[in-house]
């Protein structure tokens, strides 16, 4: 006979099962706006699920990894990464005794306030904002004024639901904005996205590119072959056991120095190879032209912003029309720029719009 569990009987069972290292859903640090429990699922259970059904979330499968405009249907897009993410991260968290429900909420939400066309689209919004705030030689010497993680954070707390946020528990908030940068997240949930994030696009980034013809296994420094093995199969298994077996002896959310340095070895294998390589990555001048030219023309027309970023009064311009960019997908943005910069008798088939 099936019986039900409500909310309270998944919090019993949660302190129960877990480790006291754990975040528990009884002992959350609660929302910025405090709301009624859900009878059936735990704080966590919720922000995951509303995670998953915000717009944000979806516009994610029209968002580029990597590759931009590849041939194929097999590439990763962002939403495909945050999938693989949520997987290794449960993976590691279930092995560990943590909050497999907390590390899916960050998982899926560590990347809702990634731009259109990768990481391209987040240099190209840097620049334009320091163009805008006169912060050139700031910007020249590396620093970022735009930063994905930092987004993603915004989007849960003031963008979705029509400007009211997500009103996501600070546990969940805290693990999305500090995925990446050198503050590290409060709960080991958070900490384990954070590693999953690395060990995921480490691996499916050179999936992506033996399978567009720029590497092969072979191509691979032979030191990461023989410390974490020949195929991307391996290398995660490889990767989640040392963390899990790391992780628990030193009582926080570590890998072991041989197979850290190894990942390390080939995340720095990849720059050189494939994200700053020519053919991988030709479309990126373009990319980078076009968010810019979109980030200028709506500063100068800042009414023909949609009314669902310009709700907040203590908002200025910029901030606005960031807001708009960053949550474009490749296909709108570049419709968008062919509608206000190509004329119609030069102008190619439109592209669907997400």
């Amino acid at each position: 006979m099936l019986s039900t569990c409500d909310r309270i009987t998944r919090e019993t069972l949660e302190d129960a099962s877990l480790s006291d290292r754990a975040a528990h859903a009884r002992s959350s640090m609660g929302r910025l706006h405090p709301e009624e429990p859900d009878e059936w699922r735990t704080c966590f259970q919720r922000d995951r699920d509303r995670i998953l059904h915000c717009k944000s979330f979806r516009r994610l499968m029209h968002k580029t990894q990597v590759f931009l405009s590849p041939e194929g249907d097999h590439y990763r897009t962002r939403l495909t990464h945050t999938l693989e993410v949520s997987q290794i991260a449960r993976s590691i968290a279930r092995e560990l005794g943590l909050n497999e429900d907390l590390t899916e909420a960050i998982s899926l939400g560590h990347d809702l306030g990634h731009t259109p066309f990768g990481h391209t689209g987040e240099d190209a919004l840097s620049r334009a904002l320091a163009k805008h705030e006169g912060r050139m030689e700031e910007f020249a010497r590396g620093e970022r004024l735009f930063r994905h993680n930092r987004q993603s954070a915004r989007v849960v707390e003031f963008l979705e639901r029509d400007g009211r946020g997500l009103n996501l528990t600070r546990e969940v908030v805290d693990g999305i904005e500090h995925h990446t940068g050198p503050v590290r997240a409060k709960t080991l949930e958070g900490r384990v996205v954070a590693l999953s994030d690395r060990i995921a696009y480490v691996n499916h980034d050179i999936d992506d590119a033996i399978r567009a013809g720029i590497l092969t296994e072979g191509d691979l420094p032979a030191s990461t072959h023989e410390v974490i093995g020949t195929s991307s199969s391996q290398r995660i298994d490889t990767m989640v056991r040392d963390t899990v077996s790391s992780s628990s002896r030193a009582d926080d959310i570590v890998m072991s120095d041989m197979v850290g340095s190894a990942m390390m070895e080939l995340r720095s294998f990849l720059f050189e190879h494939v994200y700053t390589r020519s053919d991988a990555k030709g479309e990126e001048p373009k990319a980078n032209r076009l968010v810019e030219a979109l980030f200028d023309y709506y500063v100068d027309h800042f009414d023909e912003v949609p009314q669902e970023y310009r709700r907040r009064e203590s908002d200025s311009v910029l901030v606005c029309v960031t807001d708009f960019v960053a949550g474009m997908t490749d296909r709108y943005a570049i419709n968008l720029f062919q509608d206000l910069f190509v004329p119609r008798s030069w102008a190619l088939p439109r592209r669907p719009i997400a």
